[in-house]
């Protein structure tokens, strides 16, 4: 059977950079594989379950590039089939009946507590007929947990974990009001689904065995499990707002790239060598599940906003000037055409500098909007009268230069040779007047993608009055 792998999220909140961790493994496992990857969304608590955060774990994996291979599953549109099988357990004499009150099943967890033992269903129904009492009343229908033996998963991370069948449960697959529990939905699921790797986060461990009941009882294969690692903080604490962003379209709101959050996630917990640039079809050549780690691994934002800066380099530069206008509009920066081609212009030497498109936008917004740019104060206190001459004297000077990248360079070093002077000398009062910062890219390519008109406005407009 071909490798089919699912990503199965609860849509009570944001699709958070776990979930999104575990969404890429599964991707990954199954393009490694040629396989399929799938969405299942686990829509039945339906008292918390919101169609705001369907669309929000829609929209992260599509960002991310992980929209699976087949229309979204949801698990409360099933109902039917989940109550299929555990009847079907039923009338196999591997569940049972189960008329247990809340106030006996609340004495069972007192008793339980008392005598320091975990509150544990006492399995009063599974051998016992109902009387007169029980007739219509509803019931829960509860699986024969194994009494003997333990239960064995080879688990492709965690390696071989047993557990005693005695610390399993009778655990309800139906209620009495006929909705299935998740558990007993989950193995349903994934069963139709034909999914052949369940890969989730180590947190799920515990419910594997519980879940491998259904598995056997029913007489189907199970699928290879992998539990991976949880992703904690820098402090070692499980990951929470305060350490930052944690929802995936925070990040992206942040200003990282949708490859790059990829790639830093990829090696959260997995590695080959020495590498840590690993581009999404090198991803999918080498990624196995065998390489993934069995220890925690901690957020580290500045690692992540490295390697975020490594592909900004790498990006195509249209569709970084595309993202950053958007994001100079949400400010507020007006501009037209001029002002969108000059960033453009400018794209090949603001990335250079730049981690985040965020910081991008910051770095590119002089030249985004016409006129005098906004001073600055540690710029503004470099307009001395002698840097004020000095603007005049450029102005004029650079009047009749060709307006050519390369030829901008060689006539300021020109202009410095015949004026005795630094070429940073020269060249820092005309940052300061084009881009109204002490940081900008190279001067000439400020000045190239300024224009001659809109270059000399600023020059002169600054030598008179500091802007």
């Amino acid at each position: 059977m071909s490798v089919r792998t699912r990503f199965a999220p609860s849509p009570t909140g944001y699709l958070h950079i776990g979930g999104a961790r575990t969404a890429l493994f599964n991707y990954l496992f199954a393009r490694h594989h040629k396989g399929a990857y799938l969405l299942r969304i686990e829509d039945t608590d339906k008292e918390r379950s919101t169609q705001a955060a369907v669309d929000q774990i829609l929209e992260s994996l599509a960002w991310l590039g992980l929209s699976p291979d087949e229309p979204p599953v949801f698990q409360a549109s099933r109902e039917a089939r989940h109550a299929e099988i555990a009847h079907a357990l039923l009338a196999m004499g591997r569940a049972y009946r189960c008329w247990a009150t809340p106030e006996e099943l609340a004495e069972m967890r007192e008793r339980a507590a008392a005598e320091g033992r975990p509150p544990r269903y006492d399995r009063r129904w599974r051998d016992r007929e109902p009387g007169p009492e029980q007739e219509g009343k509803p019931f829960a229908i509860r699986i024969k947990a194994p009494l003997e033996g333990e239960t064995v998963v080879a688990d492709l991370v965690q390696g071989e974990v047993r557990v005693a069948n005695t610390e399993l449960d009778d655990m309800i697959i139906l209620r009495s009001d006929g909705t299935p529990t998740y558990l007993h939905a989950v193995v349903v699921d994934d069963h139709d689904m034909q999914i052949t790797h369940v890969i989730r986060g180590d947190d799920h461990l515990t419910n594997t065995f519980r879940q491998c009941m259904v598995y056997d009882a029913m007489g189907w294969r199970r699928p290879h499990f992998a539990h991976i690692p949880l992703i904690h903080g820098a402090d070692g604490a499980k990951l929470s707002k305060r350490h930052g962003a944690v929802s995936v379209l925070d990040f992206r709101e942040q200003g990282y790239l949708p490859e790059a959050v990829c790639n830093y996630l990829l090696r959260l917990g997995w590695g080959h060598g020495d590498e840590e640039i690993v581009p999404h079809d090198r991803a999918v050549e080498l990624f196995d599940i065998k390489d993934v780690g069995r220890a925690a691994s901690r957020m580290d934002y500045a690692k992540l906003t490295h390697v975020n800066g490594v592909y900004l380099r790498q990006a195509n530069d249209e569709r970084l000037t595309r993202e950053v206008l958007t994001i100079l509009g949400r400010r507020g920066v007006l501009f037209g055409t001029d002002g969108a081609k000059r960033v453009g212009m400018l794209m090949p030497d603001l990335k250079e500098r730049a981690r985040t498109i965020e910081e991008l936008a910051g770095a590119a917004a002089f030249a985004a909007h016409e006129g005098p740019p906004a001073m600055e104060a540690k710029a503004l206190a470099l307009l001395t009268p002698e840097a004020k001459a000095r603007l005049a004297d450029l102005a004029d000077f650079l009047a009749d230069a060709p307006w050519e990248k390369a030829d901008l360079e060689q006539w300021l070093r020109d202009y410095a040779d015949v004026k005795q002077a630094k070429l940073k000398d020269v060249a820092q009062p005309l940052r300061v007047a084009l881009s109204g910062s002490t940081t900008s890219p190279p001067i000439n390519a400020v000045l190239w993608a300024l224009g001659r008109d809109e270059s000399l406005l600023r020059i002169t407009a600054a030598a008179a009055d500091g802007g």
